[in-house]
């Protein structure tokens, strides 16, 4: 009898490739055992967490509100409802990226460097307007844009409605599915520095005004913020399809500055003034009181070198778009060759004049024959 031999092959391994045609498909599944977990009383506690927002208290009616309220602060279990909605923001990214970006970028054939940028902005513009439009509404729902003194009044501001503390969570959640993005979009290496620089950014500021109980004037300034931003990638969005689109980015310019100034003058007035002069200036850590020295110090610091650096970056930016345009509007000029007396060395006449390679190059071969041609 012939005695078979046992395979030695190794099982399938999921390779790099299937891994990111299929991540939205991995993600989704991860997304879906949370809650199928809540159709079944053993897992239902546990996927609450993940899935509901946390630590809620209600308000009894009052004679200045007639109803009672729910009201909602923070605390260790929101980074489990932060990491739900990173799942649900990976697989919205995917969606974006399939059925619009793809197909846009198909039809316009670009190159791979504008190919990356141009689903950077079309990703981003997507999560600026709805940020935009979703945290305006809470401003007005809440009385924000008529009474600016909310911004510093009655802190610490540790209770939040649904829709603020839903905001924040949603916020966290998307600037923390960048960093896995990193890795299912292929970024090149030479981009990943500066991609972790602006995340990081994101999420330090939000996380820092969640966490300090500044909510309310972390709130105005995203949509501040996120308004500009939204300009600038949608403006890059037209340049990408017709390069004849410039006018927004002039806007832009003009709003950028604006945006930082205003971003200053109401930190200041919050932290600076507002803050300042608050009657509770004890750290309390139970109560949710930051509003000491040090804290309003490290906040305006914070905000200040953070305007400085993107005013940076932005003046580097301008100036870097003026040389290359004016490079490309300068016209070429044609300098006639000079006789010199005495002897001219040879290499000055292969080059040009004194050394210099002409704009006509006259004196190659190649191009005496297609003018003798």
């Amino acid at each position: 009898m012939a005695i078979r031999k046992k395979s030695t092959k190794s099982p399938p391994v999921l390779s790099h490739e299937f891994i990111l045609q299929n991540h939205a498909d991995i993600v989704s599944c991860v997304a879906m055992v949370f809650l199928l977990g809540l159709m079944f009383e053993i897992t239902a506690k546990a996927s609450i967490i993940f899935v509901t927002l946390q630590y809620n208290v209600t308000l009894p009616a009052t004679e200045q509100a007639a109803e009672s309220a729910s009201l909602y602060y923070y605390g260790i279990k929101d980074l489990a409802t932060v990491f739900f909605y990173m799942l649900v923001a990976i697989i919205i990214h995917a969606i974006i990226q399939e059925y619009v970006l793809d197909k846009i970028n198909r039809r316009m054939h670009f190159s791979k460097t504008k190919h990356s940028k141009f689903n950077e902005s079309g990703q981003l513009s997507a999560f600026y307007l709805f940020s935009c439009i979703w945290g305006t509404f809470i401003l007005i729902s809440e009385n924000y844009i008529s009474d600016p003194t909310i911004l510093w009044r009655a802190y610490p501001h540790n209770l939040m409605t649904f829709q603020m503390k839903f905001f924040y969570i949603a916020q966290l959640a998307y600037w923390f599915h960048a960093f896995p993005e990193l890795y299912f979009q292929k970024t090149k290496k030479e981009d990943i520095p500066r991609q972790l620089v602006y995340i990081g950014l994101y999420l330090f500021h939000i996380a820092g005004a969640y966490l300090l109980n500044l909510n309310h004037l972390g709130l105005v300034l995203l949509v501040l913020h996120y308004f500009v931003e939204f300009l600038f990638h949608i403006s890059r969005l037209f340049y990408f399809s017709d390069e004849k689109y410039q006018k927004g980015f002039s806007l832009w310019a003009v709003l950028f500055v604006l945006g930082r100034l205003l971003t200053l003058i109401l930190s200041v007035l919050t932290v600076g003034f507002g803050l300042a002069r608050a009657e509770n200036q004890k750290l309390d850590f139970s109560a949710g009181n930051f509003n000491v020295l040090a804290v309003r110090i490290a906040v305006l610091a914070s905000i200040c070198i953070t305007q400085a650096f993107m005013m940076w970056k932005f003046i580097n930016f301008q100036l870097r778009r003026w040389r290359e345009h004016s490079t490309f509007q300068a016209p070429t000029v044609k300098k006639k060759p000079t006789v010199t007396k005495g002897r001219s060395s040879r290499k000055g006449t292969e080059n040009g004049v004194n050394g210099t390679v002409t704009s006509n190059g006259a004196d190659s071969p190649r191009n005496r024959k297609e003018k003798s041609s």
